[in-house]
């Protein structure tokens, strides 16, 4: 079976400078030599034996090794625990001034409807034609007056309804953004560079309060509290607190909040059943920290704090874009580490779009495109732990199985184009037979061939080593 893709030409150079040995004129212009026909290049020679073999062919590739999935931790931006209080002071005086004018308002409502069964009873029969009747004039005086304060109060009313309504918009607003962190906060924990972070275990910590790692795809963008609607993040939230008790699902239900409860016990935190924004940081799995921007005692600003990648170590190529087709996923890979100790691997990743060329800054001018491709070693344990240090890669690019093939020295160049090899017979006599060539095996040093009577056993003169 023949997996052979675009074939790479870095052998073929090699097999000239093997073959040219012999400068002869093409025998196979005419009639083929005759077995008899003695081939004396007057070099010191030696045999090989023609075998069917497995042949691989592979291209050589500068790369860096280190871990994969670079990015970044941030401090996000949120509401201070100081501007959360206050929205919750201006929410609560809110509702207490409605109160209070919903019950002046009910006070007067009351009056105006006591001084309306006054007049109802002053202002009946005779007296309500005599116009200097002091009773009926005294009640419709005071009817006036209640409906004025009447409206007045219920102007107060619906001024105080607006004002609690701006209020609970602010608060819900402060408490779906509430931060870890005031405007004096520090930084009083931070991760050494090179740093594992597992699931529940801080990343940093601000003012004593840490910033937990949990596994999950959705970055947490508010904080967790009851009220919330539901939503990805509750549910990744959900699983990360599985172990406390919290349920299964997108909703933040009582039994999240006593989840978090009990992992802020765990924690010696105070157990508030809630989490500000910044208390969890989500990421696919376990990081590995690689930088850290901030410093300990250092202010507290919304930004990046951490550099992290993945604990998966990778090796990264940025080949060729014209060689994208001789590599795919899968492919095998012998990488040699910088203590020239190799192990192997296979190709993870084949990039499809090309980075631009760029400018040399040692003035060697401008590089061609090329794309990513990224190999994952077979055991990853054996690459160390070193980070962006540069290795080699031998990517197979093409196999061909149980074919006949021959050293590569044994090619003798014709005058006319092609290859030959010297064939031994078994009589001793050494005749050309011109061949076809396949796949170049670099690492073996042997090629694949085939022609007239040409089979495994036969035996072909080789330069003497």
């Amino acid at each position: 079976m023949t997996r052979q893709r675009t074939r790479l030409a870095a052998g073929l150079g090699l097999l000239l400078l093997a073959a040219v040995a012999l400068a002869i004129v093409d025998p196979f212009g005419g009639s083929a030599p005759a077995a008899s026909d003695a081939v004396d290049n007057g070099a010191a020679t030696a045999v090989a034996t023609l075998r069917r073999v497995d042949l691989s062919q592979q291209t050589q590739v500068s790369a860096t090794l280190g871990y994969a999935g670079a990015s970044t931790v941030s401090v996000p931006g949120g509401t201070a625990p100081s501007a959360v209080m206050q929205a919750q002071r201006s929410d609560a005086a809110s509702q207490q001034a409605l109160s209070a004018d919903a019950r002046a308002l009910a006070q007067a409502q009351a009056t105006l409807e006591a001084d309306l069964r006054r007049v109802a009873v002053d202002c009946r029969g005779s007296a309500a034609a005599d116009a200097s009747s002091g009773a009926c004039t005294t009640d419709a005086q005071a009817v006036t007056a209640d409906r004025q304060s009447v409206t007045a109060a219920n102007g107060k009313v619906q001024s105080d309804r607006q004002a609690l309504s701006a209020a609970r918009a602010a608060l819900v607003e402060g408490e779906a953004t509430a931060a870890t962190y005031g405007d004096n906060a520090v930084y009083t924990m931070l991760p050494t560079v090179g740093k594992v972070v597992r699931r529940g275990e801080p990343l940093y910590a601000i003012d004593g309060v840490p910033a937990f790692l949990f596994y999950g795809g959705v970055p947490a963008s508010r904080a967790f509290r009851s009220g919330m609607s539901n939503g990805a993040d509750v549910a990744e939230l959900n699983r990360n607190l599985r172990r406390f008790g919290a349920p299964v699902g997108d909703e933040f239900t009582a039994a999240t909040a006593l989840a978090i409860e009990r992992f802020q016990a765990e924690h010696h935190l105070q157990a508030t059943g809630t989490l500000p924004l910044g208390s969890v940081v989500f990421e696919p799995d376990a990081v590995r920290v690689t930088s850290v921007t901030p410093t300990l005692g250092s202010g507290v600003q919304p930004g990046a704090v951490l550099g992290i990648s993945s604990t998966r170590r990778v090796v990264t190529i940025a080949l060729d874009a014209s060689q994208q087709s001789s590599v795919e996923v899968g492919d095998p890979v012998v990488i040699t580490l910088p203590d020239s100790s190799t192990t192997p691997g296979h190709v993870s990743f084949v990039g499809t779009v090309a980075t631009s060329p760029s400018n040399d800054q040692n003035g060697g001018g401008t590089s061609g495109p090329t794309i990513e491709v990224d190999v994952t070693a077979d055991r990853p344990a054996a690459t160390g732990r070193l980070d962006q240090a540069p290795v080699d890669v031998s990517i197979t690019t093409a196999t061909v199985r149980n074919v006949l093939a021959a050293p590569v020295n044994a090619l003798v160049a014709l005058a006319g184009g092609g290859y030959a090899v010297e064939q031994v017979e078994t009589t001793g006599a050494h005749q050309l037979v011109g061949v076809s060539v396949g796949l170049f095996d670099d690492a073996s040093g042997m090629v694949q061939i085939s022609g007239a009577g040409l089979a495994a056993g036969q035996r072909v003169v080789v330069p003497a080593s």
